[in-house]
Order: structure tokens, then sequence, then C-alpha cells
């Protein structure tokens, strides 16, 4: 039988403090996570609108976690690096990030091998809707209008834009004429620099038609030079509720959305999981988020770790299959 002074006893003792002080594990059966300051990492630069929601999410988590959440900007790749940067950060809950629907694209466009399943879902946060806009001179006054004409047409007369070529605004337009049993080149796509200038193109009648999201029209449809058809959305956008939705106008069932969500790496521990995710859903439920949404009319929708890995699972086949039928697809 080994026997230790009370020098030694206390020595001992001493140094598995400073040990289990080292140690992150030792907090976490304790049940302390956050145990120190959280990383919000976005893909995309800071002054965007996924900027903006990763910056007020932060701020309400913050509240909510009582450990500083700090939003760091990883750009580069057309969110190659940012999204990379998250997968392969360590799964103990003090990395986190912004995903977004880019995730189903990269993979097919050859850039990266990430796909939804490389990371533990968390939530569904916002999902803006493609609007279809036409000038305001243009013959066509309704959606039901404008889609008879394009049918009838033949392959190329019509043209389109709002982002660039293979960008989520062009794979929503690829998703509705599909859903009208066309080509996805049926409407010729001008590649843009996003949607202001598509606005403005569309404005000086260079183009027959956009669709991007309602409210980055909003400044054109104030000035009567633009309007709003439908909206590639289950509902409407309450901030324009006399814009219909293609279900309502058409019967269709096409929906899109450049949605925003957030994950962790993949392994996360469970409670941390859980713990994020009732964070999360206190953040999208708080009056802050709301006005928040409001304000910049995007859609609000959450969806809650197995219900967000569901939906991002779905979204990636519906992306793919616009892609591989548009030609954008090289894997």
């Amino acid at each position: 039988m080994v026997r230790f002074t009370r020098r030694e006893a206390l020595g001992c003792a001493a140094s598995l403090a400073v040990v289990g002080s080292l140690f992150p594990w030792n907090a976490r059966a304790q049940g302390a996570y956050p145990t120190r300051p959280i990383t919000l990492m976005l893909p995309w630069a800071a002054g965007g609108g996924t900027d903006a929601t990763a910056r007020t999410l932060a701020a309400l988590l913050q509240k909510d976690l009582g450990q500083p959440v700090n939003v760091i900007n990883r750009t580069g790749g057309s969110g190659v690096v940012g999204h990379t940067a998250l997968a392969t950060a360590p799964p103990d809950g003090h990395t986190i990030g912004m995903v977004t629907v880019e995730i189903t694209m990269m993979h097919r466009q050859g850039l990266t091998e990430l796909t939804p399943a490389a990371y533990t879902p968390l939530a569904l946060v916002v999902n803006p809707a493609p609007g279809v806009l036409v000038n305001a001179s243009s013959p066509y006054k309704d959606v039901q209008a404008l889609a008879e004409a394009i049918k009838a047409s033949p392959p190329g007369k019509f043209k389109a834009s709002g982002t660039g070529q293979g960008g989520s605004w062009h794979i929503g337009l690829v998703g509705w004429l599909q859903a009208m049993g066309l080509k996805a080149d049926h409407v010729t796509w001008v590649p843009s620099q996003g949607s202001a200038p598509a606005m403005q193109d569309l404005a000086a009648g260079g183009i027959d038609l956009a669709t991007c999201s309602i409210p980055e029209g909003r400044a054109m449809m104030d000035a009567g030079r633009v309007r709003a058809l439908a909206v590639m959305a289950e509902q409407r956008n309450p901030q324009f509720p006399n814009v219909p939705t293609l279900g309502e106008a058409l019967g269709i069932k096409h929906t899109f959305g450049a949605w925003q969500g957030v994950a962790a790496p993949k392994g996360l521990p469970a409670d941390i999981r859980d713990k994020l995710v009732a964070s999360l859903a206190k953040a999208h439920a708080s009056p802050d988020f709301a006005q928040f949404a409001d304000s910049r009319g995007f859609t609000s929708q959450w969806a809650g770790g197995e219900d967000f890995a569901k939906f991002m699972a779905e979204q990636d086949v519906v992306v793919g299959r616009a892609m591989t039928a548009a030609g954008l697809a090289k894997t």
C-alpha cells in the first residue's frame, strides 16, 4: 500500500487541479458550456445580407449564452474558404458558422467536396425567395401573361438576369422553367455582378425579366420603374402582400430560396448541439430578430436540428437537378 505524506498529498491535489483547468472536458462534465468566446464563421464579406443576419444572431446568442460571440468573415473561393474553415474546426461548440445555399452548389461546380452532410445542422433562419420582376412598361401585367408568352416564344427570345451565371437567382429561374415543362435554357440568362446592376438593366429595357429577391428591387419599384409579378415561395412576403406566389398564380409547386442557416463542425456532442439549437430558437423567435427580418424584407423561416438537415438534403437534390439541366454541373 502506497502512503503519501501530507505535503505530497497536497501537492498531488494541486497538480490535478491545474491539469483539470486545462482541459475543456472538465468544464463540460460540469455542464459549463460555453467556457470561452464563440466564433461565428461567415463565408461571405462584411456588409451583405448574410453578414447582417450573422451579426444579429451573434448579439442575441451572446446575450443568452453569456459569452462573446464574434463574427469572423472568411471570404474567398466563392464561399469555399469559409465553409471549409467551419467544416474543419474542432467540434466543441466554440466555432459555429453560417452555411448558405451555395453549399448545395459548390461541390457540383467542382470547387470543393463539401456537401451539407459535412456539418452538424443547427438551424435554418431565413430563406429569401426570388421574385419575378419586369419593367414597369412591360406588356405583361401579371405572371400568367408572362408565363404564357415565354411558353409560346422560341428558345432564347426572352432574356433574364439577377446574378452571375449559375448563381442562386439563376437556379431559381431554371427551376421555374422546368416546372413549366420548358428546357433550362429556354430563357437566356444574362450574367450580372448582382441584383443591383440587373435591376438597372431591367429598368433600361436591356432584359425582359429579373429573378432576384423582391426587396432587392424595392428601390426601382418605389421609383415606378419595375414591378413584381410573383415570388417563388410557399407564402407571400409580408412586406409585399399583393405579390402572389407561383403556386397561387400558376398552380405550380416550384419554390426556391437563397437560404441561410447555422451549423457546427460534424461530430458536435449532442448536449452542446441541443443547447445551441435552443439558444438559436430563442433568438429566432425574439422581437429583435423579427424586427431585423422585417426591416430587410427577409423571409424568416425556422427549422432546427434534424429538420434543418432534412431541408438541406432536399435542397441539394433540387439544386442538383437544376444545375445538371442547365449544364452547370461539373461533377
